[in-house]
């Protein structure tokens, strides 16, 4: 098994000029990797520029951040090579690591358009740098760092500039050995690109972390049908495995995203938290669901979210649901029969 740090630019549409293709918001134009072995050894690096098909004007921000020109790209093979260079240059089962959330969901989207084969039909696991470093250096902080940033805190050289596949992807991998030193158990924190949902209930998502519990749905007809699936308002704890009393049921605020709050005998209190997603196409829906340990604090948060909706309801008379200013209303879930 191989780990692969992996960095892409992209262009996408110019202003004005070219109309942006939805099924490819932003094209891939340069893929920069470095790869590691058993032990992290580093076993060799990658580095292809792609003569774009889509967007064949390079737009203004993207050429001043990556300092590319078109005339350079032209110079690259097609997507179709690159990507296949890219793989079997990759090996048999690489572990991809990114600084960030974005290129990994990026990637697919490319292969999609392009006829070739996904990364993964479904979510595509793999490490989040950024995510690691600010659990492992800046842990209660939730802000998520440049990658200079990163590499200025450990005091790893800059000997090539940011803002290139390759380099960053060499930056990124700095980082990455730096956390590993310093705190490996955030490694446990395998993140999921969601581009592509799972197909159905055999592939979803269901992984308990130290700290919390994710799962991933497969994708709904509707909003109603997703929330009388067991597993959507399943409070169990995901330490102990024993049914959670329910102090707050579901509730939302009227957008995507709900909330409750249960606690285990054993372990304390639970925050729920559901985001609800569109499907391929906007078609249908699919959710991801995290349970997490929480403070009194944190459950307090919780509390004042539920008793800002129950006072709206109590004084609402008129049946319009309770809508968050520049949001679109979602409504309540079905009644809530769930684990008391």
């Amino acid at each position: 098994m191989n780990l692969i740090v992996i960095d892409l630019e992209w262009n996408q549409s110019s202003t004005g000029t070219e109309p942006e293709i939805s099924e490819i918001p932003f094209e891939i134009i340069e893929i920069g990797a470095v790869k590691y072995g058993e032990g992290g050894v580093l076993i060799s690096e990658f580095s292809e520029l792609i003569r774009p098909r889509v967007y064949r004007k390079m737009h203004n921000y993207t050429s001043k951040l990556v300092h590319l020109q078109m005339e350079e790209l032209e110079k690259g093979d097609s997507f179709e090579v690159v990507a296949e260079k890219f793989f079997k240059w990759c090996g048999k089962d690489p572990v991809f690591a990114t600084w960030g959330p974005g290129d990994v969901g990026v990637f697919q989207q490319n292969l999609k358009f392009f006829g070739l084969p996904l990364i993964n039909e479904g979510p595509v696991a793999f490490v989040d740098v950024q995510k690691l470093f600010m659990l492992a250096c800046e842990a209660g902080e939730k802000k998520r760092r440049a990658l200079e940033y990163a590499v200025d805190h450990f005091g790893i050289s800059k000997d090539i500039p940011f803002h290139r596949a390759f380099s960053d992807a060499y930056y990124a991998a700095e980082v990455y050995k730096k956390v590993c030193e310093i705190n490996p158990e955030v490694t446990k924190f395998v993140s999921y690109d969601t581009t592509y949902p799972p197909a159905d209930k055999e592939h979803e998502i269901k992984i308990v972390f130290p700290t919390y519990e994710k799962y991933i749905s497969r994708v709904f007809e509707n909003r109603e049908k997703a929330f009388r699936e067991k597993e959507t308002l399943s409070t169990t704890c995901y330490i102990c495995g024993k049914k959670a009393k329910r102090k707050i049921k579901w509730f939302s605020m009227g957008d995507r995203h709900y909330y409750c709050l249960c606690e285990c005998e054993e372990h304390g209190l639970i925050k729920g938290k559901i985001i609800t997603y569109p499907g391929k196409g906007g078609e249908g829906l699919y959710l991801v669901k995290i349970l997490r340990i929480v403070n009194e604090k944190e459950a307090a948060v919780v509390e004042k979210k539920f008793n800002k909706v129950r006072e709206y309801r109590k004084h609402n008379t008129t049946g319009v649901r309770f809508k968050k200013p520049g949001k679109n209303t979602s409504g309540p879930i079905p009644e809530d029969k769930g684990e008391d």
